[in-house]
């Protein structure tokens, strides 16, 4: 009897367990509810892939409670929810289902889920929501209707700036691309921010790349939806930025040496790319934090260069910014990175510089 009764308990957990389990609803990242910023791709299984960082999921749900479903181990993930503070959950590589909140009122609620990683080793992919039984998306979400574009290296990745110079080897908990300078000036501008950024890279050769140039610099990987040179070509009709700032430079500066002239033709080869892209977009050429001395004087000669040969052809919407470079005193990430309070203060040095050409209140 005692056998029998305890067979019967364990039937009647399991059938609970299942019943637990089956008492949600998922929603896949296809619908069309969902609004997304940053380079995606919808794979053959129907997720949504992506290896920039910043890539941002907005949606409005209903419910109490809110998962999200990605491919295990996709990396750190920023989410907001109402205005809640943001919280960073992490995709481990054992488990498809990420919670992210439970007991929430029960109504309609906004949520964003900002990629926080660079992706092109994590090969990250968004499989959609799982809601409580009976819930889903309550419409579409508005975005703001000003749109900016980020491409550059490792400091627009973030690269480090949760760390110290303690941490001696690359970590991913320590990268964020949400406390970047790039997404606190386009939150603070009210404006998406799609970014195309990868550390290492360079206008016209990498990080410690050959002097004469790099076939997959960003003028090479640009044209392309995830890092690389191959693949699916990205539909630039799909975005289409007011702003588009360019942070590069800094590593093709690099040891053991470069050369200037080619440095000041990769950024005209890129603002004639750029251009063909964006026929109606501001374009502001960025440098540092992390260059100063004569790297810094290359870097602005090459894009003063650059600028001069395009008003010449007429285009008089390229502009320069220089951040203030950095000394440490606002402390230093990994590998002497900008600290998320030097982003801070690199975000509020350009939001007033963002206003002056555009405009924006």
């Amino acid at each position: 009897m005692k056998r029998n009764l305890t067979a019967l308990c364990a039937v009647l957990i399991s059938v609970l367990s299942l019943s637990l389990r089956c008492a949600a609803t998922d929603v896949a990242p296809t619908d069309p509810d969902f609004a997304y910023v940053g380079r995606i791709s919808v794979n053959p299984q129907g997720n949504v892939a992506f290896t920039y960082p910043g890539v941002q999921i907005h949606a409005l749900f209903t419910g109490t409670s809110v998962a999200m479903l990605a491919k295990p181990g996709s990396g750190y993930f920023m989410v907001e929810i109402d205005d809640r503070e943001p919280f960073k959950v992490e995709s481990v590589k054992t488990s498809s289902v990420v919670p992210l909140a439970s007991g929430l009122a029960d109504g309609a609620h906004r949520l964003t889920i900002t990629f926080a990683n660079e992706g092109h080793t994590l090969k990250p992919e968004f499989r959609g929501l799982r809601l409580d039984e009976g819930s889903g998306l309550a419409g579409r979400p508005e975005l703001p209707a000003r749109k900016m574009e980020f491409i550059g290296n490792s400091i627009t990745c973030g690269l480090g700036n949760e760390g110290t110079p303690a941490d001696k080897k690359f970590n991913y908990s320590k990268q964020n691309q949400y406390y970047t300078y790039e997404a606190i000036a386009a939150r603070e501008l009210n404006a998406q921010c799609q970014v195309v950024a990868r550390s290492g890279i360079g206008i016209y050769r990498n990080n410690n790349g050959n002097v004469t140039g790099d076939k997959n610099s960003m003028q090479g990987v640009y044209p392309y939806t995830f890092f690389g040179m191959t693949g699916e070509k990205w539909d630039f009709s799909k975005y289409q930025p007011d702003v588009v700032c360019v942070n590069l430079g800094t590593n093709d500066t690099t040891y053991p040496r470069y050369e200037t002239s080619l440095l000041a033709k990769g950024f005209k080869d890129f603002i004639k790319t750029l251009r063909g892209h964006y026929p109606k977009a501001k374009i502001v050429l960025l440098t540092g934090s992390m260059l100063n001395g004569q790297r810094l004087k290359d870097v602005q000669q090459a894009q003063i260069e650059a600028i001069e040969e395009a008003r010449k052809a007429g285009d008089t919407e390229i502009y320069r910014f220089d951040f203030t470079p950095d000394d440490g005193s606002l402390g230093w990430g990994m590998f002497k990175h900008p600290s998320a309070r030097r982003h801070a203060r690199m975000a509020e040095e350009l939001v007033p510089f963002i206003r002056e050409i555009t405009g924006w209140k």
